[in-house]
């Protein structure tokens, strides 16, 4: 049995008085994935936040590779190996894909190689500025400079937003290879319960600041009633909007 990469114990978290989650006590094993699914607003993105010590927890504690992180900055996280990559992608505009790529890399499985063997469509537009790509384009390359941080564990929110079909199936393929294939631990928000599910092996629900349900994702997946409670909404694969 694989050992615990990360482990969250009754914590609470929220922005200044405002408590947005409570008595949170999940673990991800290393190697493992989590899907965290909810409704807008249940505190998915906070979920996030709280692991990488943005948004510092009231109460509880976060140990990832056995060493207590609960008051590190996110910069120390992230050293230790903790690799976010936000909604807002924040690629660096006036840098080239390549320069992008490397401006922050570690040693470590993930190289140039394997990025574009990951993602050729960063390849084929290595000497783009980061302003010339596609919305699309800026996801893989959010997505790829962090790996190029070689992250124990990546933590992902709503990645396939907004993307049209065929930039949603390049990214959904290139997760699961990073999840199944390579065996790198991660935690996605996402809103499209269908996708999350298929790419993750374990779920969990928010549902009022709680974890309101908890199941292998291949059971959640089938267990319709508890989906249309607690997700509601976008059970398929998100529609076009833009590339």
């Amino acid at each position: 049995m694989s050992e615990t990469l990360l482990e969250l114990k009754d914590v609470r978290s929220g922005y200044h008085e405002a408590v947005v989650l409570d008595r949170i006590s999940v673990s991800i094993a290393a190697g493992g994935s989590l899907a965290v699914l909810g409704r807008n607003g249940v505190g998915k993105t906070t979920f996030l936040l709280t692991i990488m010590g943005i948004v510092r927890p009231m109460r509880g504690t976060i140990t990832f590779k056995g060493t207590e992180v609960s008051r590190l900055t996110p910069d120390r996280r992230a050293l230790l190996g903790i690799g976010w990559v936000p909604q807002e992608r924040e690629v660096f505009k006036s840098l080239s894909v390549e320069e992008n790529l490397t401006v922050a890399a570690r040693p470590g499985r993930w190289d140039l190689d394997a990025i574009y063997a990951l993602f050729p469509r960063l390849k084929e537009r290595r000497r783009n500025m980061g302003d010339q790509l596609s919305g699309g384009e800026q996801q893989m390359l959010a997505i790829a400079r962090t790996l190029m941080t070689n992250p124990s564990l990546l933590l992902l929110d709503e990645p396939l937003e907004g993307l049209a079909p065929i930039i949603v199936e390049e990214l959904t393929a290139a997760i699961r290879r990073m999840a199944q294939d390579e065996g790198l631990t991660l935690v996605l928000v996402e809103q499209h319960a269908d996708v999350a599910l298929k790419l993750t092996d374990r779920a969990i629900i928010l549902e009022r600041g709680l974890v309101a349900h908890e199941a292998p994702s291949a059971d959640l997946l089938a267990d319709r009633k508890t989906l249309d409670r607690y997700v509601g909404l976008k059970l398929d694969a998100p529609a076009a909007n833009a590339g």
